[in-house]
């Protein structure tokens, strides 16, 4: 099945957690709240999970084999630099409030 969209749902600035991303398939199955995580110096993606009782997490929907992984992983983190980007390039060509002349 193929990616055939990726949307950035939410940004961050602050701690690990830098987007929360929503992956549609084929145009047919959409998973929402893929989270976007930087640590140890590395970008990764983390799957929504569910907390269980004992206070451990589950995954919701993960991939099944490590290629996938790779290839959804690099994806959506792609998708990520590219909106990071574009908002960095809009923030940096709006005009300077005006001064007000009293």
């Amino acid at each position: 099945m193929q990616i055939t969209d990726i949307k950035i749902r939410k940004f961050f600035d602050e701690g690990p957690m830098k987007a929360i991303v929503s992956v549609t398939f084929g145009d047919a199955l959409a998973v929402h709240d893929i989270k976007v995580i930087y640590a140890r110096d590395r970008y990764f993606i983390v799957m929504p999970s569910r907390k269980n009782p004992d206070g451990t997490y589950r995954d919701i929907v993960h991939p099944i084999n490590a290629n996938f992984r790779a290839e959804l992983e690099n994806a959506v983190i792609d998708a990520y630099h590219v909106q990071l980007i574009a908002m960095q390039n809009e923030a940096a060509e709006e005009p300077a409030p005006a001064e007000s002349l009293v």
